[in-house]
């Protein structure tokens, strides 16, 4: 699929529906922050035993299974959702390794890490506008030498501030 047919795509759908996508992009941080509390009352209980542990883990998972479904949308047997919730939780993971190697002052290690999050959070919406059908969809058609990738083709439509 061409980049400018998946912008299209993002817009038509706005339009449509008049989806406020900045409201949308809160969620999918907040659900991925959801995933990572998961992982980390997992952790917690393997380390300590402690039983709320797994409480804490059971109520965010079925929380994040709620909050999902108001982006993840006529699932095609648990495919779409599934790699929904991955593209987030390895959005967000190379997200805070970046984060690590930038305070560590490997600003090219960071930026490396922060690109992938993006591409990796790029296609989350890419999956979620409808825009992916067949594995061939999934490959975007770059031209230009700096290998932008899908995250810069919609960036300009996922705006963090607008309210």
């Amino acid at each position: 699929m061409k980049v400018e047919n998946f912008v299209k795509t993002i817009q038509n759908v706005k339009e449509k529906n008049k989806l406020d996508l900045s409201a949308w992009e809160d969620l999918s941080i907040g659900l991925m922050n959801l995933v990572s509390l998961e992982e980390h009352a997992y952790f917690s209980y393997i380390k300590t035993r402690d039983e709320k542990f797994l409480a804490i883990l059971e109520s965010v998972r079925e929380m994040r299974k709620e909050l999902l479904k108001l982006i993840v949308t006529d699932d095609d047997g648990s495919e779409k959702w599934c790699m929904s919730k991955h593209f987030l939780a390895s959005s967000m993971r190379l997200f805070e390794v970046g984060n690590r190697m930038l305070h560590e002052d490997k600003r090219d290690e960071a930026d490396k890490f922060y690109r992938d999050s993006a591409e990796l959070y790029a296609m989350f919406w890419k999956l979620n506008a409808g825009a992916i059908k067949n594995k061939k969809d999934m490959k975007i058609e770059i031209k230009d030498e700096e290998k932008k990738g899908i995250f810069n083709s919609i960036k300009k439509l996922l705006e963090c501030c607008k309210e």
